[in-house]
């Protein structure tokens, strides 16, 4: 079965930090775009970050640059984003999801369009306050 699980979300005061970890089983995550997604109560979900299938190319949005970092680790089969300096409007359900089809080859891996990924894990919350 073909499954993401992300973790470690929580609780945590403007100013600090988390790791998300989005880890895959059934298939072999350096060969898909990852997407980091989170949406708030109200509001649509948004593309915070992604990765290129090739581990080169990543993309932020404007909210979270200099703050957030995406990365790889093959061996684990896993993609973190690591979050610093959060703020309280970072709160929300942080999602991550994975698309081969949509950028094969490491062509792209488009935050803007969760429409073109094809696996999805539940998520994880994430809350900012003091």
């Amino acid at each position: 079965q073909l499954q993401l699980v992300e973790s470690g979300g929580g609780l945590v005061q403007p100013g600090g930090s988390l790791r998300l970890s989005c880890t895959a089983s059934g298939f072999t995550l350096r060969y898909y775009a990852i997407g980091w997604f989170r949406q708030a109560p109200g509001n649509e979900r948004e593309g915070v970050s992604c990765i290129r299938s090739n581990g080169g190319s990543t993309d932020y949005a404007d909210s979270v640059k200099g703050r957030f970092t995406i990365s790889r680790d093959s061996a684990k089969n896993t993609v973190y984003l690591q979050m610093n300096s959060l703020k309280p409007e970072d709160t929300a359900v942080y999602y991550c999801a994975a698309t081969y089809t949509a950028c094969t080859g490491g062509a792209c891996c488009l935050r803007t369009r969760p429409d073109v990924y094809e696996y999805w894990g539940r998520g994880t919350q994430v809350t900012v306050s003091s």
